[in-house]
């Protein structure tokens, strides 16, 4: 019952699951001609999506670098420095692993377990990629201030088993057919983060597995926006729909329907920022004319670097530039200092 993946997905055939699986699907179209027509851009957003993608998924689990030492080890331009490098430099090596091979990366409890090994290849962590030896519990603490237990994983003896059968599960749907794969890739991904198959990176394994599966079945969105930064923005509500689509689990008897919508509606806002920057880059007129529209379009504010990775075809040098310029007109005014200063339009 509770790896029964015809009876969960029938469930989910629902006007809210169909209505955001339908959403994503339109949105993926354009994405396929963005590749055909602006291969070049796609490039550049892919160079930034690796790094938001790294930096996001770590510091959700409070693993966190300088923004200065995160890109210096995106580029491997330098050694893992402390433990929490050595972590982003495993996420690094299998995410990029991931962009590159996918269609070459079965799903099966060997290559989770590889995977898993790699995301720790530069430590020296003697559980990586081995299953969990001891059983574990996903906590929060109360409004007394107290560490209660949220949700009880699968028990260490009975993981090995359980990743096999979804695995199984999952192979199964993708051969017959029957439902979108995308449907059965994030059953799979609850699946396996409530699992929780490791005795630490489960969060992050999770995420990278999301990508693997998105990009195995042709959701590849999140190789120009990042899918991580934008559960990393929405985390409060990622962790509420996680705890809704969890009771019940253990019986076979969960909802899966708030973390599946939860997803496709990161998905399609991923598919949004997407658009949104191929649009600003394709736009007739100088780059001042862009960060005009730009700034224009931007909700809150952003960051100079925020600003050059929304528009990764302009040199640093010209953001400064038209930076400097809007700010003297009274377009833009800066807001904070130093390392917290940031960029909005003066309403």
């Amino acid at each position: 019952m509770q790896f029964d993946y015809d009876r969960i997905l029938s469930r989910l055939m629902t006007p809210k699951v169909m209505a955001a699986l339908g959403d994503v699907r339109e949105r993926k179209g354009r994405e396929t001609l963005y590749r055909q027509t602006q291969p070049e851009t796609l490039s550049k957003l892919c160079d930034v999506a690796k790094i938001q993608s790294t930096g996001a998924s770590n510091r959700i689990e409070n693993v966190s670098t300088t923004d200065k030492r995160l890109r210096e080890l995106m580029a491997e331009d330098s050694r893992p420095r402390n433990r929490d490098e050595r972590e982003i430099a495993g996420y690094r090596y299998v995410l990029d692993m991931i962009h590159r091979r996918h269609d070459d990366i079965p799903v099966t409890p060997g290559v989770i377990l590889q995977l898993h090994r790699d995301l720790y290849r530069y430590t020296d962590a003697s559980f990586a990629g081995r299953f969990k030896d001891s059983d574990n519990v996903i906590a929060e603490r109360a409004d007394s201030g107290e560490m209660v237990a949220r949700f009880r994983p699968t028990s260490a003896a009975a993981t090995p088993s359980a990743v096999e059968r979804i695995c199984d599960e999952y192979r199964k749907q993708i051969d017959s057919g029957a439902y979108d794969p995308l449907l059965a890739s994030l059953v799979f991904v609850f699946d396996f983060v409530s699992i929780h198959p490791f005795n630490d990176g489960n969060g992050r394994m999770s995420r990278l597995m999301t990508l693997l599966l998105m990009y195995r079945n042709g959701y590849t969105v999140g190789k120009y926006a990042s899918v991580e930064s934008e559960i990393e923005n929405t985390k409060s509500t990622y962790y509420e729909v996680l705890a809704a689509s969890s009771a019940g689990w253990d019986g076979g008897e969960s909802d899966y329907e708030p973390f599946v919508v939860y997803m496709l509606g990161a998905m399609a806002a991923c598919y949004g920022k997407l658009d949104a920057r191929m649009a600003a880059m394709s736009a007739p007129g100088t780059s001042e004319d862009v960060l005009r529209r730009y700034f224009d379009d931007l909700p809150g504010s952003a960051s100079k670097r925020e600003v050059m990775d929304d528009n990764p075809t302009m040199s640093q040098r010209t953001v400064e530039r038209v930076l400097q310029k809007l700010q003297a007109e009274g377009l833009v005014e800066k807001v904070g200092a130093a390392r917290a200063t940031r960029y909005r339009k003066v309403r």
